[in-house]
Order: C-alpha cells, then structure tokens, then sequence
C-alpha cells in the first residue's frame, strides 16, 4: 500500500540589498510567506526551507553587523511561521540564524509539526571556512546535537545542513537513526562544487535507501558578487533517481509526492544494512597521521 507524502522545497533570491540589517531580513521573511501560502494551499504536508531563509547568505564577508539577524530558537521566527503550520496542517523546516546567548551563533534549522507545535532543532556540524567568501567560523560555532530524528504527523524526519552534505556519516546516522526523509537546506554558488550537487547526496539516498530533498537559493547577491546560486533543487528516491528537479535561476517550489513504501522496497532489493560491519569500521573514528 502505498503511503505518499506530498514534500516541497524553496528556491528564492534576496530582494533587499540596502537599509538596516532588521528591514533586509523583514523583507526576505515576507518574501517566503506567499511560497509558504502557495505550499499549503497546493497540499505539500512538509515544506524545507533554504538555509539561513531569513536573509542574504551575509558570509560572502565578515562583519558582525549580521550577528544582529540571529535570534532564539523557539523565537519570533518559529513563532510567526507555526501559525502558517496549523493553518495549513503542514510541517515546516525552518533553517534561522540562532542566537543561543549573546556571542554564541548557531546556523540552525528548526521543526515545526502540522499543529503548529515546536518540535525541535538541529544545528549545523561541519563548519566551512574557504574561500572564496564562504567565511562560516567568524559567525557560526559548530553543532551540539547528536543528529535527532524528528517524528513529525506525516514521517521521520532528519536535517544536516550545506557543508553538512560532504560527509557521508550525517545521511548514515540519520538513516540509521530511522529517518524516512532527509533536508538539506543549503546555498551554494556555481563553481567550486556544483558538479557534486546532483552527486554526492543522490548517491547518499541510494547508500541509505532514504528519500533526500535538497535546496539552494538563486541570484546573484550584492555586494559581494562572489558567486550565483544556481538553484536547482530537487527531491531524490531511495534509489538514487532525482524525483524532480527547480530551475538554476528562478524563485520557486519544488514539490514532489513521496511514496515511503519505496524506502522498505529499495532495502529489501539492497541489504546495504544487513550486510554492514560496524565492528570493522573503527579506524573511521582514528586520527590521521601528524
């Protein structure tokens, strides 16, 4: 029997570039609201969305002007947007800048479930620090929670976030964990690894027999210039197959219906799991040579 899940991801450019940092993250919040509106009323049942939603990816520099658009998590954000979720009786990812004490930033995601309730939040664990203009340190510290799985009204979920992706382990605990479907919100330019985009994690659905939607943000963004977000968001089976895919370089949602009676069909056909040896897996947890 089948058991589908109508899932759906944002891809959106930032519309404000001048003016306080409160009044260009007030304009990329009411941005998403009528993506969020279009969501509900099309039926999706979870709605991701993009990483850091609530502004510019200010990481193309270092300034702490932008410490200013962190805030709690519970807070105003996951506040205003559960009524979105009750309304809708839809769940929401919602990827804040958080503020966990004055001087203390996490790149966070928080879960909202369909009756508006806070369910949780999963912070960031790899931390990037390259160039050109991905300076994450200077305003994230790495994540404290050990990858929770978020029973929400319609599935398992689990989160790993951007520079999360490039490390398998993330997908494997989820997964392991009991996640059924796995969001990675992200922003990333085209250049230095847009050729693992449609790589890396549709490869990781199939290691893992797991749905994985993934998306990215779009535009150019001043002014910085350091690169375009080439959108191009999608939804990936348990069998590696991209469900659906957005543009490279236009504002939308990407939804896709998710039968989770694949997850069970995929791992009956590849006894990946069964067929694991943990035991022999030690030197994973090692230290490389000085």
């Amino acid at each position: 029997m089948s058991r589908i899940v109508t899932c759906g991801l944002t891809q959106v450019s930032n519309p404000k570039w001048e003016g306080s940092v409160a009044e260009i993250k007030k304009a990329m919040v009411d941005k998403h609201i009528p993506f969020v509106e279009d969501a509900g009323k099309k039926g999706v049942k979870i709605l991701c969305l993009q990483e850091i939603f609530h502004g510019p990816y200010f990481c193309a520099e270092q300034d702490i002007k932008w410490y200013q658009s962190a805030e709690p998590v519970p807070g105003p954000l996951t506040e205003q947007f559960s009524e979105y979720a009750k309304k809708y009786n839809m769940v929401l990812v919602l990827p804040i800048y958080e503020m966990a004490i004055e001087g203390v930033y996490y790149n966070t995601a928080a879960v909202i479930d369909a009756d508006g309730k806070y369910l949780g939040k999963f912070r960031k664990i790899h931390i990037p620090h390259t160039w050109p203009g991905f300076w994450e340190k200077f305003y994230f510290k790495p994540g404290t929670y050990d990858f929770p799985i978020f029973e929400t009204a319609y599935a398992k979920i689990g989160i790993y976030i951007c520079y999360d992706r490039h490390f398998p382990e993330c997908a494997r605990i989820l997964a392991l964990k009991g996640a059924e479907i796995l969001f990675n919100p992200s922003a990333t330019t085209s250049g230095k690894s847009q050729y693992l985009w449609e790589l890396e994690q549709p490869a990781q659905a199939a290691a893992n027999g797991v749905f994985i939607g993934a998306n990215n943000r779009v535009g150019t963004e001043k002014p910085w210039e350091f690169g375009t977000f080439y959108g191009s968001s999608y939804f990936a089976n348990p069998k590696g197959q991209l469900v659906v895919k957005g543009s490279e370089d236009k504002d939308e949602l990407v939804t896709a219906d998710l039968d989770l009676e694949e997850i069970r069909q995929t791992r009956d056909g590849w006894q990946f799991f069964r067929d694991r040896r943990p035991e022999m897996y030690k030197a994973i947890c090692g230290q490389l040579p000085d």
